[in-house]
């Protein structure tokens, strides 16, 4: 019996069990891997040595809690598959976005322990934000078991109301793509003042890394670093007053607000 079993071998599955390994809390033993793609399969047994399977129903009978790291659009297609294997004394976790835990529990059978997770990219490299919600028959352990198996590949954290989740969504599993974003426009920057595009980018992410751990480990607020930084009459100040001039602020909350409408409308549908 593995201790944890992941259907679907893509990105994020491996992310997640490079963690798990790395902690040395789990052994390639613990794990085993199912995927329709040979070449996903093949790829992590290289990477990590665990057991892989084409057999889904086959790793929910041999493991004792089974991620689901399926795309959204065939999450019910699997859950069809597996339902007879489901059980109560089994653990299931999803990653899909969009796929609401009424569904899964629906789709997996009643009293089925489900917990749905919202990860985002940066678990790739163990700096991911993971945020879980438990749903109707889970437990407080299923919970916590959830959170240590996040933790591994960066924070975790509970909430509460999974309606929560479009915001969680929006803010950190979207928020990545607004950060590349704003680093393309640092470095462009950079090129138009007469940087090189090769210093320009070098300096662009390297200043987001530093002040993303200013943010993380000074203990100060943003606005408190923010004004750390800024003086009076000095070239700090005039590129946060050309910011506010042209609507920073409001755009970037539009942009959250704009990927929360849309993760509500996915999970509607």
């Amino acid at each position: 019996m593995k201790r944890i079993g992941f259907i679907g071998a893509g990105n994020m599955a491996g992310a997640i069990v490079k963690g798990l390994l790395r902690t040395g809390k789990w052994s390639p033993d613990d794990i085993a891997a199912s995927d329709a793609a040979d070449a996903q399969l093949r790829r992590l047994k290289k990477l990590y040595k665990i057991e892989t399977t084409r057999d889904n129903r086959a790793l929910v009978r041999g493991a004792k809690t089974i991620v689901l790291a399926v795309k959204p659009q065939i999450m019910a297609q699997v859950l069809d598959e597996i339902r007879l294997e489901s059980s109560p004394k089994k653990l299931f976790v999803s990653i899909a976005a969009g796929f609401p835990l009424q569904r899964l529990e629906q789709g997996l059978g009643r009293g089925t322990r489900v917990v749905r997770v919202m990860p985002n990219t940066p678990c790739l490299i163990g700096k991911g934000m993971s945020v879980a919600v438990a749903g109707a028959h889970a437990t407080p352990a299923d919970l916590k078991e959830t959170l240590k198996l996040f933790a591994a590949c960066g924070e975790a954290v509970s909430i509460t109301g999974e309606a929560l989740l479009d915001a969680v969504t929006a803010l950190s599993g979207s928020g990545p793509a607004f950060v590349y974003l704003f680093a393309e426009a640092l470095s462009d920057g950079g090129v138009r003042g007469g940087l090189s595009p090769q210093l320009a980018t070098k300096l662009a992410f390297q200043t987001l890394a530093g002040a993303a751990g200013m943010l993380l480990e000074s203990g100060m607020s943003p606005r408190d670093l923010r004004d750390m930084v800024t003086s009076p009459g000095g070239t700090t100040l005039a590129g946060l007053t050309a910011l506010d001039q042209r609507g920073f602020r409001d755009i970037v909350i539009a942009a959250i607000e704009a990927a929360t409408r849309r993760a509500h409308e996915l999970a509607a549908s």
